[in-house]
Formats: C-alpha cells, structure tokens, sequence
C-alpha cells in the first residue's frame, strides 16, 4: 500500500483548501441539517431491530425491483405513483424513510420530494438498497403473481 507523505505548504497549491473551509458553527449548522434529512442503513436496521414504531419504510422503486428484494417490512411506493389517494392511509404520525436501489438512482429523492410536498415527515436512507446489502443485512423477497389471460 502506498503512503502519502505530506508535503510543504508553500510547494502546491490545495485543491482541498481552494475554498475555504467554513467556521466551526456554520459547519455544525450545516452537518445538522444534512441529518435532519438522511439516514442510513444502520440507523434504520437497528431502528426495525427495536421495534421503533415512530418510521416507517418506503421502497420508492418498481413493484418488480421491490418483489426481488427490499427491506424487511418496507412497504411498496412507486415514487410515480405518490399522490395524495396513493398515501391517504400513511400514516402522518410518523416519519417515512424512502429508499430506491442507492447512489445512482434519485427514485428516493424524487419520492421525498413528493411525500413532503404532501405535508409528510421524510428522511432518505443514504445508499439504498445497494448500502443496505452491502452492509449484510437481510432482504426480504415477494412472490408477485402474474395474471394471465385465457382466450375461450
């Protein structure tokens, strides 16, 4: 493994420090906000863990993408199909965690955005799915049932 061996100050400039870092309050100010609006995937297994019953979880993706495996009790919302006849038995007591498959897919922005647009309490679970499995936590899989037509 290569180790970086820090440099001069004077010898280059910093990309990092390009622009200035911020004072300590605003960055607390900052950081807690941010956190108002996301969790992760620890937060939330070991909130279903205890049995917290202030959330509740949204797989915003596809019933397909959702029937191959989605959190254990999450419940299914397409985030095109979020309306207010789509979510008029949420529950508004509680806090909705969406997710979709992680950081390439913005189903569980676009989700929140409509959940809170009808005056819901969201967070966003960070990395989806994909930060949920990469974490080693269980996946809980649906048997979707295909109707299929008859010709008499």
């Amino acid at each position: 493994m290569r180790m970086l061996t820090p440099q001069k100050a004077e010898s280059k400039p910093s990309k990092v420090l390009e622009t200035p870092a911020s004072d300590a309050k605003t960055a607390e100010n900052h950081f807690l906000s941010r956190l108002a609006f996301e969790t992760d995937p620890s937060d939330v297994y070991i909130d279903l863990t205890n049995r917290v019953a202030a959330i509740l979880v949204v797989d915003a993706r596809t019933p397909e993408a959702y029937s191959r495996g989605h959190v254990p009790g999450a419940i299914n919302l397409p985030y095109r199909k979020i309306d207010s006849s789509t979510t008029a038995l949420l529950p508004r007591d509680k806090v909705l965690v969406t997710y979709c498959d992680g950081v390439f897919c913005n189903a569980s922005t676009k989700a929140a955005a409509r959940l809170t647009a009808l005056g819901f309490r969201v967070k966003e679970m960070l990395d989806g799915m994909n930060g949920w499995k990469a974490e080693g936590y269980p996946v809980e899989e649906t048997i979707m049932h295909l109707a299929a037509q008859t010709q008499q």
